[in-house]
């Protein structure tokens, strides 16, 4: 561990609840999110910085970053998505500076960045001007011809559909989770859906992910808003797969009975309790070592890509660090 003062421990515990986990993470299970959150962002700056050195540009570009991510295709569809809705907000927000009467439509709309999420249309039928347009990549197909075939309105692509199969998981996990707050405690909730590593942050994150000493390159604020968006995908990631390994251990212990259990009748009656009440029985917070578990989990190396990583009938002595 690092003897860096934590700095986004409230961002993270409201990332973590937004996650599913309802009691109060310690200061020691955040920090070790934080560490490994800055792990992974200085990875991708190396290996961003690598790939525009081999471009021949000393500047990390967008597409740099979505392509280290091409291959979770759900995961570049909403980045995407979450990209060309900024690109229309900005607009808007340039045309409502130039005295445009468009803007007022958006005003009440939450801000994308700041919950590492997509933003929704706003009636975008009656102002076809502000329609987002679609974020093109480098790699696809269609970027190797001049022309273009014209895009119909009811035309889906793959990972448009592997997109809306992991919205829907993600809406019905976060109905799950709210279904039964009061009105009080989903304004909460939904506060904590606005957490952000960079939102309105921008300097303490270039200092905090090492602009200047992993990479030369000044981030724009695409670069910044990208890595913000990956940020909270990736407490999102390491907090559901923390829950996981907690159930499975919970599980574990009520399996083997009182007797490993402290003496506690696993059959007892639990009272209903609150989102808000202090942790009781069965409901104790995540803690460093089931994130180190969820960890290692995410980082190991499925069986075929160790088949191919074999050299000399030998399996590499390390494996390079994979990204949430």
């Amino acid at each position: 561990m690092s003897d860096r003062t934590p700095k986004y421990r409230q961002e993270i515990q409201q990332m973590m609840f937004v996650s599913g986990e309802t009691a109060e993470p310690s200061v020691e299970t955040t920090t070790l999110i934080e560490e490994i959150v800055r792990q992974q962002v200085i990875e991708i700056l190396i290996r961003s910085t690598a790939l525009a050195t081999r471009r021949g540009v000393r500047s990390i570009s967008t597409d740099d970053l979505i392509f280290l991510i091409r291959h979770d295709k759900a995961k570049v569809s909403r980045l995407r998505t979450f990209l060309s809705w900024k690109d229309v907000r900005k607009n808007v927000k340039d045309s409502d500076d130039k005295g445009g009467t468009d803007a007022a439509d958006f005003a009440g709309a939450d801000d994308p960045l700041a919950a590492g999420a997509v933003a929704g249309p706003q009636d975008m039928a009656s102002k076809p001007k502000n329609k987002r347009a679609k974020v093109g990549l480098v790699w696809d197909v269609n970027s190797f011809y001049s022309v273009q075939v014209p895009e119909r309105d009811d035309e889906e692509d793959e990972e448009e559909e592997e997109q809306n199969y992991a919205t829907l998981q993600r809406l019905a996990a976060a109905d799950e989770r709210t279904k039964h707050m009061t009105k009080e405690e989903y304004v909460f909730w939904s506060e904590c859906r606005q957490a952000s590593f960079t939102y309105r942050k921008s300097k303490r994150f270039r200092e905090w992910a090492g602009f200047g000493i992993v990479t030369e390159s000044k981030p724009n604020d695409d670069i910044v808003d990208i890595l913000g968006f990956l940020t909270f995908e990736i407490v999102q990631t390491l907090t559901e797969e923390a829950l996981k390994v907690k159930e499975r251990e919970d599980h574990e212990k009520n399996r083997r009975g009182p007797a490993d259990n402290g003496g506690e009748n696993p059959k007892k009656r639990k009272r209903e309790t609150g989102l808000f009440d202090p942790p009781e029985e069965g409901r104790t917070p995540v803690e460093p070592r089931h994130i180190r578990e969820a960890y290692r989990k995410l980082q190991a190396t499925p069986n075929r890509q160790v088949a191919m990583l074999l050299h000399n009938g030998r399996i590499p002595s390390r494996f390079p660090l994979r990204l949430i």
